[in-house]
């Protein structure tokens, strides 16, 4: 074997899997619809963890022409 080349230790080796899977984060997608002409206008990622609730967020609407409320559709 060329001694460049170095074999890692298999414990070594998992103990680096798992320090990646902790910082991993998961966000779910989301869609945000306008409360007046219920048209799903955006799309956007959350994290579950942290926010388990339906996202409520005034935004501009192109079809009202306006700033209106948008919520979370499923």
């Amino acid at each position: 074997m060329p001694e460049n080349v170095r074999m890692q230790d298999p414990a070594k080796e998992k103990t680096m899997q798992m320090k990646t899977l902790e910082v991993e984060v998961v966000r779910v997608k989301i869609t945000l619809a306008c409360t007046e002409c219920k048209q799903r206008n955006y799309n956007m990622t959350k994290e579950k963890k942290n926010h388990p609730e339906r996202l409520e967020t005034k935004k501009y609407c192109k079809f009202c022409r306006k700033h209106t409320m948008h919520k979370e559709t499923k």
